[in-house]
């Protein structure tokens, strides 16, 4: 996790000296065989040290409603239980294609170091009480990150299924060496915690205003997680990267779609009934003007300055220049382990021009 946050940084810094580059996340949406769902096609681009890798994302998507009143985001490519994300690598030096990477185990440690990064700057030096909400694989990430930059002793964990917080809380205190109990509620995991981390797939917010105390750190998974009752008790606001491409709706041009800042829609106008409401947050708008982790290093943006103030990371931006740092920085590192399986370079060659 330690060299996941490291590459990131990196390349985050370089985008200051136009060393880096990336292209935000477009998604394209079309009417799939549910009658209840979309497919989703995703991509994202960045490059940075000689590197230039595409992210792609190939998913059947449904936004359930539970009984117990939660709305999520679910998704799957082929069938439940199985997905498809690729990273595409390429030399930016001479063109070559360098390789595939499948995206899961990289996509949960960009997005957990982008955490980490988080709470480096913004959590309290001597923080040691993590509130977790969720328990999947994001949520692992995420807590390995903070124990990678804060003295953490404890976690204390939720999520709505009980087998999934227990199994988190045993796995995790044998992973980390600290202590992680699982409890009932989610104002039981934020009370009194000095990081909160929202890492779920929820559609709503999960964090109520009420349970912020001074001196927290917080940061988010999705869009909903943290609403615009809690950002007014925030003290200071960083989000990682940009908001997205900063695209007016137009025709088929969407933004919001569930947890998509801007895509392309097909459908006929009862297909796109499908699709999920849009949330009213403040902190949707691409004109906001909220500062960004490079703003932050810069000068341009103030960090915590005291004990007491409640800071929150917006974990969102840059995802193209994560992938090409972080899949560039395990490229090198598989290459020079022998890992991985080759193929011939003459398979993605042609002596056609166009």
């Amino acid at each position: 996790m330690k060299e996941v946050i490291d590459a990131q940084e990196k390349a985050f810094k370089q985008l200051e000296t136009g060393e880096s580059m990336h292209r935000p996340r477009i998604d394209m949406y079309i009417p799939c065989e549910r009658p209840d769902g979309y497919y989703r096609w995703g991509s994202m681009e960045g490059t940075n040290d000689g590197i230039f890798a595409i992210r792609m994302k190939s998913d059947v998507m449904t936004w359930p409603k539970h009984p117990n009143g939660l709305w999520t985001e679910e998704k799957y490519c082929v069938k439940p239980g199985t997905w498809c994300g690729l990273v595409m690598l390429f030399s930016s030096r001479n063109g070559e294609p360098l390789g595939f990477v499948n995206d899961g185990e990289v996509s949960r440690y960009r997005v957990g170091g982008g955490a980490g990064i988080g709470a480096k700057y913004l959590a309290k030096k001597d923080a040691s009480k993590v509130g977790m909400l969720g328990s999947g694989g994001m949520a692992r990430a995420y807590l390995e990150a903070f124990c990678a930059v804060r003295p953490i002793k404890s976690c204390r964990v939720f999520s709505p299924t009980q087998a999934n917080r227990e199994k988190f809380a045993q796995e995790m205190s044998r992973q980390l060496n600290i202590e992680v109990v699982a409890v009932d509620t989610a104002e039981e995991a934020v009370r009194g915690a000095d990081i909160v981390s929202s890492c779920t797939d929820s559609m709503s917010a999960t964090v109520n205003a009420r349970w912020l105390q001074p001196g927290m750190f917080i940061t988010d998974l999705g869009e909903e997680e943290i609403d615009d009752a809690c950002l007014d008790r925030i003290d200071v606001k960083i989000r990682q990267g940009d908001g997205g491409i900063p695209l007016p709706e137009s025709g088929r041009v969407m933004r919001l779609i569930g947890h998509s800042p801007v895509a392309y829609v097909a459908g006929t106008a009862e297909e796109l009934k499908r699709l999920p409401g849009k949330p009213q947050l403040k902190h949707h708008k691409v004109d906001l003007g909220w500062k960004n982790y490079v703003d932050l290093m810069y000068g341009r943006a103030k960090g915590r300055e005291n004990d007491r103030q409640i800071c929150f990371y917006h974990n969102f931006g840059w995802q193209g220049l994560q992938f090409s740092s972080v899949c560039g920085y395990l490229y090198r590192k598989a290459k020079a382990m022998g890992l991985g399986r080759e193929f011939p370079t003459e398979w993605f060659l042609q002596d056609i021009r166009d």
